[in-house]
């Protein structure tokens, strides 16, 4: 819920709360990137070219050369600070690690570390709950300075409804640490349980008091995925610590998600959108202009746009998204996340 002493949204920073980071280990990160296979390779490459970084990086000093281009691109932008995810590995139900299980791990440590490093950068951990050190985990991980945990649970095998959690969300809660949580549709990596990103799965988590970020407003991601956004929507009018983030609305299948956004700019659901680009993910203007979200002129200026944090704030903002949805992010944040980040970012 918004703190009590927020200052105008105007005075507040803008922010991505949605950005990943990803790495080879190279430099002792502990990340890993699975590109072994020639679609890994293929999809690595040009995910590179994309966001306008050199893919022989991937052979080199990659974890390093990809922070100083993500820190170049939003210190060149019209945002001031970004949410870097940490990403779990997936786990079994008794929180084993599932050997050969996912596409990417990002750990706890690197990200704390960038926060730490970087005034920018507000580090979202990512724990799996069935750990058997999960409470552990995550007490390091606040007293660290965490911002948010972030979790993909169709992807990591998380059910976020089971009973064993309760303790997790409830010490998530005591420290007003939020949770963003994808919801939805996933093309991206390999999915365990598409039924796991239903946002019914969340109600656990909101009961316990989590104010709960819902990553791309459980929308779909591709024809045959289900439609859970009506049941988003009906859930932010019984959780008033219910959110949605607009990561992935710009993406080059948006003519799916995007079919949402009117919904979302409209109140009461305009007041519960967070921003997020979910970086480095390519973005595309065409689907809001072939929408009539945007004008022809938008779609133009957004194409010349080289900077993707940049080319999707812009749309968002052509879209209609209000100034408070480009920092609503700092009310969800631990207080003394908060105050430590702004007192270094002005």
């Amino acid at each position: 819920m918004p703190a009590a002493d927020s200052p105008a949204p105007a005075a507040l920073p803008p922010v991505d709360a949605h950005v990943h980071i990803v790495g080879i280990g190279a430099g002792g990160t502990g990340c890993w990137l699975k590109a072994d296979s020639p679609y890994h390779r293929v999809e690595a490459n040009f995910l590179c070219r994309v966001i306008g970084l050199d893919p022989a990086t991937l052979r080199g000093d990659f974890d390093r050369l990809y922070v100083e281009h993500l820190l170049a691109r939003l210190r060149a932008s019209s945002l001031r600070a970004a949410v870097v995810l940490a990403q779990e590995q997936v786990h079994d139900a008794a929180g084993r690690v599932v050997p050969g299980a996912g596409l990417f791990h990002v750990p706890n440590d690197h990200v704390l570390r960038l926060g730490r490093e970087h005034a920018e950068f507000l580090p979202a951990v990512s724990i799996h709950p069935a750990r058997p050190d999960a409470l552990d985990e995550l007490d390091r991980c606040i007293a660290g300075g965490a911002a948010m945990m972030k979790i993909l649970p169709n992807v990591q095998n998380i059910d976020c409804a089971d009973r064993r959690f309760t303790p997790f969300w409830e010490r998530m809660a005591a420290a007003r640490l939020p949770l963003l949580c994808h919801t939805g549709g996933e093309k991206t990596l390999p999915v365990t349980d598409p039924m796991l990103a239903h946002p019914r799965k969340l109600t656990l988590a909101l009961e316990c008091g989590v104010t709960v970020v819902a990553a791309h407003c459980a929308t779909k991601s591709a024809l045959f995925d289900g439609q859970w956004f009506p049941d988003f929507v009906a859930m932010t009018r019984k959780y008033p610590n219910l959110y949605g983030d607009t990561s992935a609305f710009c993406v080059l299948n948006n003519r799916i998600r995007g079919q949402t956004v009117p919904d979302c700019l409209a109140e009461p659901m305009a007041s519960r959108m967070v921003h997020g680009s979910d970086w480095p993910v390519p973005v595309s203007g065409f689907w809001p202009w072939a929408k009539g979200l945007i004008t022809t002129a938008e779609w133009r200026a957004a194409r010349r746009e080289k900077n993707l944090l940049e080319r999707d704030a812009r749309l968002k903002r052509a879209m209609g998204f209000a100034p408070e949805t480009f920092t609503r992010v700092w009310d969800l944040v631990p207080p003394a996340v908060r105050a430590a980040k702004l007192r270094t970012l002005r």
